[in-house]
């Protein structure tokens, strides 16, 4: 978390900017993330898109993602902005560092059974979210946030709100090129496959330092399914239950139950609700995280429940 910039937006809608979520070393998140409080004492986690980017487009992945309910997302109650303003969204706030601030926090590379227990729960949150017909399209490290209660994913749509289908995404800012599977930096339209290969990048983010490691620098768990999420080709990367049974040899190995076929070439772009899961998953699990992240997280908590709202100026004049 890092103190509001000369450039950022003392309030979003009704809510008034305690600080930044993403330290400035983050360049390549997609959307700005802030902590904001409202006059009742609530703190959220509001969000807003880039101003290098279109907001129109990225408004519409918003709206899509207040409509979705898959366990790992991170959830959007509001939606707002409008002529006068830019579009913007909030959640509930809890504690969270982005995969690059936990780094940082541990100074370097997460421990082996972090990054297994981390990517088993990404893959599982990706599963859920393909069985409904649904393609995450905005994985990358800035997209996935750490909590004590489990890894959630922000960012959604980052990829389609870059660039309508048919052109080049490759280059555009918000999106990590690391995690750009090759088709959709090509304009192609996002779909599973693409969140799997982004899913191999931020593993191997995780474990070394940067998304696109030679293989032998790779824990040797993780050579196998980072190397098949990386394939240049879609049709030979895993599914992501595939890569779920890979990661937690106890997960199912036999793919969810999906919605019908049409449905999975569906985005929130061209349905104003994708089909409901047949049955109910379970939300964010734990995982195991190092001391110095568990530290960082506290701090973050800290200063949240100590930052005070701005006095307003009339209030100042004696």
């Amino acid at each position: 978390m890092d103190a509001l910039r000369h450039d950022d937006p003392a309030r979003v809608g009704a809510y008034v900017a305690l600080a930044r979520l993403d330290a400035e070393p983050d360049s390549t998140a997609p959307e700005r993330r802030f902590v904001v409080r409202d006059g009742d004492g609530r703190t959220l986690l509001a969000r807003l898109p880039r101003p290098d980017t279109d907001p129109t487009r990225w408004a519409v992945e918003a709206e899509g993602a207040r409509r979705l309910s898959v366990p790992g997302f991170l959830p959007v109650g509001e939606v707002g902005g409008g002529a006068a303003e830019l579009p913007w969204c909030t959640g509930p706030y809890v504690p969270a560092l982005p995969l690059p601030a936990a780094l940082r926090a541990h100074g370097g590379p997460l421990p082996d059974p972090v990054v297994r227990a981390l990517g088993a729960a990404l893959a599982r949150t990706l599963a859920t979210a393909h069985a409904q017909g649904v393609a995450h399209a905005g994985l990358s490290p800035a997209a996935v946030l750490l909590t004590t209660d489990g890894p959630r994913l922000g960012c959604f749509g980052a990829v389609r709100a870059a660039a309508p289908d048919g052109v080049q995404r490759s280059g555009l800012p918000g999106l990590d090129s690391g995690c750009l599977a090759p088709e959709q930096a090509a304009g192609g339209r996002p779909l599973p496959p693409g969140d799997v290969y982004a899913l191999g990048a931020v593993l191997a983010y995780a474990a070394t330092g940067h998304t696109v490691p030679e293989r032998d620098e790779l824990p040797s768990f993780l050579r196998e399914p980072v190397t098949a999420c990386l394939a240049r080709d879609p049709e030979r990367r895993p599914q992501a239950y595939e890569l779920l049974a890979l990661l937690e040899p106890t997960a199912p190995t036999a793919a969810p139950t999906a919605a019908p076929t049409a449905a999975h070439e569906a985005t929130v772009l061209d349905t104003a609700t994708p089909s409901p899961s047949p049955s109910p998953s379970p939300g964010p699990r734990p995982i195991p995280l190092p001391a110095s992240v568990v530290v960082a997280l506290a701090h973050q908590s800290a200063q949240v429940l100590a930052a005070e709202l701005p006095v307003p100026a009339s209030r100042t004049r004696h």
